[in-house]
Parts: C-alpha cells; structure tokens; sequence
C-alpha cells in the first residue's frame, strides 16, 4: 500500500498507544482549512479537557504557513497525523477516503470505534465522513445542516441599480418567507455538507433553520442538537488576545478603523469575469475615492487577478494609493480578529466571515446571490449584495458601513459552545448507543 506511505505521524507508536487506551472510542477531529482549524480546535481541546480519547488530524489541504501552520502554533496544537494530500479536487477526495480510511481501519482492527469529527462543507468533510462510513463508523457533524437559501429576485428591484432602496432592500432579506432553496452554490460547498450529513449519526446544527432543514430532508430528530457555532469560542478568544497583537504597527492605516475589508475567494466569483469585475470595480471605485479599503490576497483572487488581465492594475492601486491595504493572507487569527473589530463593514464571499461578524457586531454585506448563513441576514446583521452590478454592490457596501442597527443585530450563535457539542456527543454515547445507531436502537424495537 505505497499510497499509505505518505501519512505522516507525530509519534512512531501512534497505532500502539491509542489501542492500549482503556477508552473503546477514539474522538478523531479532523482538520484541513483555515476554517476548521479555527472552529474544531476549541473542540478538540474540550474533549481532553474532559478526558476522551481524542486525535487531531489534518489532512493537509491547507499546508502553507499563512494557511495552517502559523494558527496551528498560534492555538498551540499539532496534528496527531497527516494524511498530506495534493492535487486537484478529484485527487484530494481520494487520497483523503483512502488514506483515511487505512488509518480508521488499523484502529479498527485494534478494537476501537473511530468517531470523526467532520466539520461543515469543506471537501474534508465530505470525504472524512465517507471514509468512516466505509467502516460502520458514522461521524460527528460539526456545523451541521448549512444549506444555501437565495432571495426571491422576482419579487424585488434590486437588480434596477437606480431604483434600488437598501433599506427596503434590508426589510425584505430579513422576512424568511422572502427566500428559497435549490442552489447549488457555493461549488462545491454545498454538495460536500449534504453528502456529509448522509454519514453523520450526530448533527451539530448551530441555528434552529440548520435543524428545519435537516428535518426537511429526513433526518432524526433525536440526533440534531442545536448547539451554536463553535467559531464562537475562537473569536471570543482572539478578542481577549488582540492586545497582543501587531497587525496595526504593520498596517497603521487600520489602527483608527473606518475600512471596508474585501474578501474574494469563492470559486463562482473567481471564474466568473462578470462577477469578479463586478466586485473589484466596486472595489476600486472606494480605493479612488480615498476610502479605506482592505483586500486579502487569496489563492482563488490571485487566479482571477490573472485570468482577467488585473494584476498590473492591482499593482498600480497598491502603489499610488496609501488607503489600499493589499496582503497576502495573514496567519494569526488573533491579527484578523484585531483588525476586523475595528471594521466599519466586512464585504465578502465568504461563510465563516458571516458568522464572525455577527460575533463581533459588525456590518456584513455578502457578495453572492444567496447565502448558506440566512439566519444572519434575517437577523439584520448581513447584506445580500448580488455580483452583477458595481454600482449595486457600492451602494449596499455604503449603506452597511458603520450602519448601527446593522451593528445592534442580536447574536445569534451561542456562547460556550465547544462545551455544548461535546455534551451532545456524551449524552449519546452514555445512553449506551453509538453514533452509528443500529435500525433496531433508531426504532426503537426490542429485540
């Protein structure tokens, strides 16, 4: 099995110390993103505090110091093993079920119940759960149930840039009933949650939408806990820890607040040109007006900057203009969160960013046409400002920045909540079942 070769561990007797563990279970969470570093850790910690079996492991996807290793010694872990996957998607899905899926089988044939830990809509979630599936084993879904709903277009003017009236805009994203499903972005996000959740035996949801929609689709209610979200935890903590921090010496124009922060990452912006110009015009046109503006630099924008014939431009702005903070991506959490507590508003394509700006009480304005985190925009807090027009996206963008009610909107995601899932996870196993629940046991038939 040469294919095997390629895991990594932090100790040579890896195999022989879980099994001589009294523990039948091994709490396996894993890691693979910026992301799930940031909200499975809290997680991992919790369960050795309370004193499980527990292993971290890392896939490898994000390898880079800036993308993992920096927050993995800022948080103060390493990675029981690492699968070290590369290549493309298609490549990392089967490198992780099948390297997975060799490390869950020795342990398996060690006498131990693997419980995989999953985290949200990432490819390792996917194929995480995939993995211990193939070996009866279902996992523990953290952030379960994120679906993606998008505003009901036809019933609005948005689209009509000189018509448009934010603040109706705001009072129409806030009524649920203004919003849908079917779609299937964010790619491949939204693919990878629903496969994850059809090999999940406990569903950590962190709003009561996340559980309807689980019930909607067939789950067992008994298995859905409605827990918060764990990237609660973390950013409380980078909160208390951001005196620390150094980001405003290197970046002063940030010290004082009064910045947009830009996110651009997701993959149907970045092919999109019509999306990504959309965005980056609006972008722009705050840069040349003496705004300032905040762009991380991420894997996904470089490609677009590319693509679309940017990068030159982008040199220019960067240059010529001292309100444009250009960087690459920063590996402190406790520096993003430092900066982003002084934000007057975060526009982005991203999940996580949703739910740390309700945390922290700052405006958000979504660059997609529908979000997997509605609730923060029916709670007001969040914006849809859909990628199709630059004067759409700048005008939501001015009217969120520093918006108060936007700012007042209630927090929505719970507190102490790594503590909450691990109570979800023993309140299962003390009622003598397992999280790969046998037919009978879900029936609730004695045999």
């Amino acid at each position: 099995m040469p294919d095997m070769d390629e895991i990594t561990y932090k100790s040579a007797s890896f195999y022989d110390d879980l099994a001589s563990e009294s523990d039948p279970h091994v709490h396996m969470v894993m890691i693979a993103t910026k992301p799930d570093i940031i909200k499975q850790v809290p997680l991992f910690k919790e369960l050795k505090k309370r004193g499980h079996t527990v292993v971290l492991a890392h896939t490898g996807q994000h390898y880079d110091e800036n993308l993992s290793g920096g927050m993995l010694k800022e948080f103060g872990v390493e990675p029981d093993l690492n699968l070290n996957v590369r290549g493309g998607m298609d490549q990392i899905v089967s490198q992780i079920i099948g390297r997975l899926g060799y490390v869950i089988g020795e342990l398996k044939e060690r006498g131990k119940i693997v419980i995989p830990y999953a985290h949200g809509d990432t490819t390792t979630a996917m194929a995480s759960s995939n993995a211990g599936f193939c070996h009866a084993f279902a996992s523990v879904h953290v952030e379960a149930g994120i679906r993606t709903l998008t505003p009901e277009y036809s019933n609005t003017r948005i689209l009509e840039y000189s018509n448009l009236d934010v603040a109706e805009w705001r009072r129409f994203l806030m009524d649920k009933n203004n919003w849908k499903r079917g779609s299937q972005e964010p790619f491949p996000e939204q693919f990878n949650t629903r496969c994850s959740e059809a090999a999940t035996g406990i569903h950590l949801a962190p709003v009561e939408l996340d559980r309807e929609f689980m019930l909607s689709e067939g789950f067992n209610d008994d298995r859905i806990f409605v827990v918060g979200n764990s990237v609660v935890d973390a950013t409380l903590e980078a909160v208390e820890n951001a005196k620390n921090s150094q980001i405003f010496e290197k970046y002063p124009q940030l010290a004082e607040g009064n910045f947009v922060r830009f996110c651009i990452h997701r993959r149907e912006n970045c092919v999109s040109e019509k999306r990504f110009m959309a965005i980056f015009d609006a972008l722009k046109s705050f840069i040349e007006e003496g705004k300032n503006v905040l762009l991380i630099n991420m894997n996904q924008t470089k490609r677009a900057f590319a693509a679309f014939g940017l990068e030159e431009e982008v040199a220019r702005l960067d240059q010529e203009h001292d309100n444009f903070v250009f960087s690459e991506v920063w590996p402190l959490y406790t520096d993003v969160i430092a900066a982003m507590n002084k934000a007057s508003v975060c526009a982005t394509d991203s999940g996580s960013m949703q739910e740390e700006m309700n945390v922290l009480g700052v405006p958000c304005v979504t660059l997609r046409f529908g979000s997997d985190r509605s609730e923060s925009i029916m709670n007001g807090g969040n914006l849809i400002a859909p990628p199709v027009n630059s004067g759409v996206i700048k005008k939501i963008i001015e009217f969120a920045w520093d918006n108060q009610d936007m700012k007042d909107a209630p927090k929505i995601y719970g507190e102490n909540v790594s503590a909450r899932c691990v109570d979800a996870v023993e309140e299962v196993l003390g009622s003598g079942e397992e999280v790969f629940r046998d037919e009978g046991e879900r029936l609730r038939i004695d045999n």
